[in-house]
């Protein structure tokens, strides 16, 4: 027994060291598209993109310093609460998101083409590929650092709220402090277009794959339904209900499946049963058989 239990500590342990292998090139793509989001569309319009990176264009406009120490010099107290609260995987990982951004933004982008054309297109490209660096890293169970450990903390505190929200929702203080530094609204207005573009995407690439729907189906045919709704590869589940109305018992057929299947399960149910009564929920994930590994 006591050697079962070895082999399968040393199996888990390789599939983590397996995992965080996988997970650094993806960390560092994300630390360079989230560069390039400050560096090549948000910093040169004046565009405070949220988060530390947001605070570093400000603190760059009024100094002269460049974003990407300043990202550096702010992040090493927050790392630090991160250490306590979110352990050493994370924020080895969270490192390395903030050292390739650092490196990236001074030493790469700096020295490559700027956009300074149309600022609502700053604000949205710019947006686009600063949730994409920020959702990679989310992926891999990390976060770029800055106010992302302090959204993770949030996050880990209240699950019902996605990280996109709660990252919106942190990065308006930016947005406030983009309005004084920068000396107009514009440049609030413009902050909030990027942080919100950049909330949607990271909560596409974290949460759209893998996004579902719940289903509950009423129906006296619920014994064709569920065949029905097995043959497609769902696993199908049966709640005990009483209608309240007349007493009759009955089962309530329960399925999570993928947000494109469930338009067909509603054809072949309506074909079936056109009396059925459903309720469909979204899902933000779904793990497990058939879905998504739990990890």
């Amino acid at each position: 027994m006591g050697k079962v239990k070895k082999k399968d500590g040393k199996a888990k342990k390789r599939a983590r060291l397996s995992k965080t292998l996988i997970d650094i090139p993806i960390i560092i793509l994300g630390g360079f598209l989230f560069a390039c989001g400050v560096q090549t569309f948000a910093a040169p319009n004046g565009i405070a993109s949220g988060g530390v990176s947001g605070i570093a264009v400000i603190i760059s406009h009024l100094t002269g310093i460049s974003e990407g120490l300043l990202y550096l010099l702010i992040n090493i107290p927050i790392m630090i609460i991160g250490f306590i609260f979110l352990g050493k995987l994370l924020m080895f990982k969270t490192i390395i998101s903030i050292i390739t951004i650092t490196v990236a933004t001074d030493y790469v982008f700096e020295f490559l083409p700027k956009y300074e054309g149309d600022t609502i297109i700053a604000a949205i490209y710019g947006g686009i590929l600063l949730g994409a660096g920020l959702g990679l890293c989310y992926y891999c169970e990390g976060t770029s650092g800055g106010t992302d450990i302090i959204n993770k903390l949030i996050n880990r505190k209240f699950p019902q709220m996605s990280l996109g929200v709660i990252t919106f929702l942190v990065d308006m203080v930016v947005v406030v402090a983009a309005i004084l530094a920068f000396g107009n609204l514009e440049a609030g207005l413009y902050s909030l277009i990027a942080i919100f573009v950049s909330s949607k995407v990271m909560d596409m690439l974290i949460y759209g794959s893998y996004e579902g729907k719940m289903l509950l189906i009423f129906s006296q045919r619920y014994g064709e339904i569920s065949e029905k709704i097995m043959e497609t590869g769902r696993g199908v589940t049966f709640l005990q209900g009483t209608g309240a109305y007349n007493g009759t018992d009955t089962k309530v057929i329960c399925c999570a499946v993928h947000k494109n299947e469930y338009v067909k399960v509603k054809r072949f149910v309506k074909e079936i049963d056109p009396d059925a009564f459903m309720i469909i929920n979204s899902a933000k994930e779904v793990l497990g058989q058939g879905f998504k590994q739990i990890i």
